[in-house]
């Protein structure tokens, strides 16, 4: 994780930053990616990021944010938006 975040403090001062997850199923992709609440050392790498990003953010002065988020699946060529109102939709 630790590499992960020294990328992260690029996206605060305004570069786009991508984390891309690659494998076998069942590799554990999903688990790396987003992790489980509790116990709190079970967090994914989104929520470790977008933590992070958000207290960057707050501890920011005279400067705007516009943060965006997406969470896409590619899979057998189909893509689909994992955050969209239907995750089943496929996408062109």
């Amino acid at each position: 994780f630790y590499s992960v975040f020294l990328h992260f403090q690029g996206v605060t001062e305004g570069y786009n930053g991508t984390i891309f997850a690659y494998g076998q199923t069942g590799s554990g992709k999903s688990f790396t990616m987003q992790g489980i609440v509790d116990p709190c050392t079970q967090k994914g790498i989104i929520p470790r990021a977008f933590e992070h990003i958000f207290e960057s953010v707050q501890c920011a002065e005279n400067a705007k944010f516009l943060v965006r988020a997406s969470y896409l699946e590619i899979y057998n060529e189909d893509i689909r938006d994992l955050l969209g109102a239907d995750t089943k939709q496929k996408l062109e």
